[in-house]
């Protein structure tokens, strides 16, 4: 993304792409699907990896972009950061609790590990994932397809 100013335009957006069962015409739709950041700017590095998102930013501009669109099905909840700010309390002890327990969340809220590499790691450690999880995104992403 930071290079191109397209999000999800990485690995990690093939990946993601992947888990819903879409191609990059639909994902990229604006008509089907809104891509919504935690924050609205690039947080820097951190230990190896993206820092935060800024703090400010989701509680700022996310009700109002969702009061924007009233045909929204699914909020995808990809991360750690994500869960936090939309499940609070509801949301597990561990991201792997949390997205064990997708069929608590759904329809509204569709929670998943974020697609980076690391998940490839988590993935081999959690076979459930893509057995019963993935398979249960894709068919509430199917409406993506249908248009």
């Amino acid at each position: 993304m930071h290079e191109t100013g397209v999000p999800w335009d990485d690995p990690s957006g093939d990946h993601l792409r992947e888990w819903m069962g879409v191609d990059t015409d639909v994902f990229y739709d604006r008509e089907r699907v809104a891509l919504v950041p935690m924050g609205f700017c690039y947080p820097g590095k951190k230990k190896g990896g993206d820092a935060p998102p800024r703090p400010e930013c989701a509680p700022l501009w996310h009700q109002p972009l969702i009061d924007a669109m009233p045909s929204l099905q699914h909020i995808v909840l990809t991360g750690q950061y994500a869960q936090a700010y939309y499940l609070g309390a509801r949301r597990k002890k561990t991201l792997t609790d949390t997205v064990r327990a997708f069929d608590e969340y759904m329809p509204r809220y569709l929670v998943l590990p974020h697609p980076s590499w690391r998940s490839r790691i988590w993935m081999k450690k959690n076979p459930w994932f893509e057995k019963t999880v993935l398979p249960k995104l894709r068919r509430a992403c199917t409406v993506l397809n249908a248009t």
